[in-house]
């Protein structure tokens, strides 16, 4: 089993925690209240940036050509993203530019920004991963016939363009990161994270989960 396998499958526990998470399950099935998605864009479009910073980072700091490549090819699947969700707040009245990041929002950002930074690049792909990996997840999990004001969401992320995005960083992961401590506490945080951003989606007032950011060793 690959080292990306490995920490998914360690981590299957909070994958369907987030499957089963009743901001995912609106969204799949279309009763997800409608202020509730749109706060979500405001604070995914806030990390978005965020994480394109970290894969920026990974950019700046690549070794080889090939990892300068993937980590560039990731960035720009970023940017697609973002140009859904700017996308999004035009219909729906988002001002995206006044976004105030939620407490979960900024425990995620800080926890990405402080690892590419900090950590080495095994660990900056043992940090970003779970975000690819999850949301293609959840896309596969809510595809199919159904029709709803949240179609796009889930189609973008089911798509097989995303897939291939979540499996290069996996192999980033698998050809860069040694099975140490350190990476597997960067895979199991971001894990963390991603759920508590569900959590702070579907109720704002919610406290960011976990005992807060992870630095980089």
């Amino acid at each position: 089993m690959t080292l990306s396998a490995e920490l998914w499958a360690g981590s299957a526990d909070l994958a369907a925690a987030a499957v089963g998470h009743p901001f995912v399950t609106g969204i799949g099935d279309g009763t997800l209240p409608r202020e509730r998605f749109a706060g979500y864009v405001a604070q995914d479009a806030f990390f978005l940036e965020a994480f394109a910073r970290a894969y920026a980072l990974g950019v700046a700091h690549s070794r080889d050509r090939a990892t300068l490549d993937a980590f560039a090819d990731l960035l720009a699947g970023v940017r697609d993203e973002l140009r859904l969700h700017d996308g999004y707040a035009a219909r729906w009245g988002v001002d995206l530019a006044a976004v105030e990041p939620a407490p979960a929002t900024l425990a995620y950002t800080e926890f990405l920004l402080a690892t590419a930074a900090l950590g080495d690049l095994g660990e900056v792909a043992a940090a970003m991963t779970p975000c690819m990996r999850l949301y293609a997840h959840l896309g596969q999990a809510l595809a199919g016939p159904a029709t709803g004001p949240y179609r796009e969401w889930v189609d973008t992320y089911a798509d097989a363009g995303f897939e291939e995005l979540a499996a290069t960083l996996e192999a980033l992961l698998d050809r860069l990161a040694a099975d140490t401590p350190a990476v597997r506490r960067a895979y199991r945080r971001a894990m963390e994270l991603e759920l508590g951003f569900f959590d702070a989606a579907w109720d704002p007032g919610a406290a960011p989960r976990g005992r807060g950011t992870v630095a980089a060793e």
